[in-house]
């Protein structure tokens, strides 16, 4: 107690939150001969360990040179294969100090996904050693801090949807939301009740109209342009079943195209909708078959019951 009023009096005051959120170092294996710069924001020490870097209860690190790598291409195959599966977060940190990085970058990256590890990649030992600091500082953080705040009343959600479109800003929105009260309704509406619209001017309108009415899928004309071939004299006719198999190719495609439903904004949000209430439909019957069925196991036994006190009295 005396030992932390002593340093609380002795260190100055940006110093303490360091020291004290950062009560647990960042342990290196013993066979590392450095620490990657570490050492600025938190703390580190050396221990026996199977990782390079225990950056947490649940997270390591292990590092890895490309230019060891090109030396020893097994190694890090080895090096996850030891960690086994006693980490949630497994940190594959690649030191680029090559130049020519195509060919081991993308074996390391085959590597690193094949095992379910995060690959980062640094060009210098400070900037490693920035990337180790920064995932111990927010070791005890929650996911949702790095999320982007949504808002959570219907015109700024509505806001947020309409302005991706190009032409359409805030005050745009705003009357569209007034005019028509809902999404699926301007979704619905025409290019002429856009148009009635107060602001909006024809190059809006046929923006708004095209992205909610627009195929997903480009449709490429059936009759491509041929490019032009010179003549030649002694061309050779082109004979009558290699014309028609060409004639069969095109209808044989033709009639596809007109098979596959074009899709757009609406019909592929109204479809999405179909299949989630047919999931929570299936669940719901599922957990009222299981309640039932739990009912029924339990008047078996109780009939059961009556049945031999009848015996026993008879």
């Amino acid at each position: 107690m005396c030992l932390l009023l002593l340093l609380l009096l002795l260190l100055p005051l940006p110093q303490l939150p360091r020291l004290l959120l950062h009560h647990h170092p960042i342990l290196l294996r013993v066979a590392m001969l450095y620490s990657l710069a570490i050492g600025r924001n938190v703390r580190w020490a050396f221990a026996d360990i199977v990782c390079d870097y225990l950056l947490g209860q649940n997270s390591c690190a292990l590092y890895l040179s490309l230019r060891y790598h090109l030396l020893h291409p097994d190694y890090l195959y080895y090096r996850i294969r030891e960690l086994q599966k006693n980490f949630k977060l497994r940190v594959v940190l690649c030191h680029v100090d090559v130049e020519d990085v195509v060919k081991p970058l993308l074996e390391v990256t085959k590597t690193a996904l094949l095992h379910d590890c995060t690959l980062l990649c640094g060009w210098s030992l400070e900037e490693c050693g920035r990337y180790l600091e920064t995932i111990k500082v927010y070791e005890n953080k929650p996911a949702d801090l790095i999320q982007g705040q949504m808002d959570t009343d219907y015109l700024s959600r509505l806001n947020h949807a309409l302005t991706t479109i190009r032409h359409v800003n805030k005050t745009d929105v705003v009357t569209l939301g007034s005019t028509f009260g809902t999404l699926a309704s301007i979704m619905d509406a025409s290019m002429e009740d856009l148009a009635r619209c107060p602001g909006i001017g024809e190059r809006k309108v046929k923006r708004l109209y095209d992205t909610f009415h627009e195929p997903f899928k480009r449709v490429i004309s059936s009759n491509p342009p041929v490019p032009e071939t010179p003549i030649l004299k002694e061309a050779e006719p082109c004979s009558a079943s290699e014309a028609t198999e060409a004639e069969k190719d095109t209808e044989d495609t033709s009639k596809r195209r007109k098979k596959e439903p074009e899709m757009n904004v609406k019909s592929a949000l109204t479809a999405a909708f179909a299949r989630y209430a047919g999931k929570i439909s299936k669940k719901s019957t599922k957990s009222k078959g299981k309640e039932r069925g739990g009912t029924s196991a339990a008047a078996e036994p109780v009939a059961a019951t009556k049945n031999s006190k009848e015996g026993v009295e008879t």
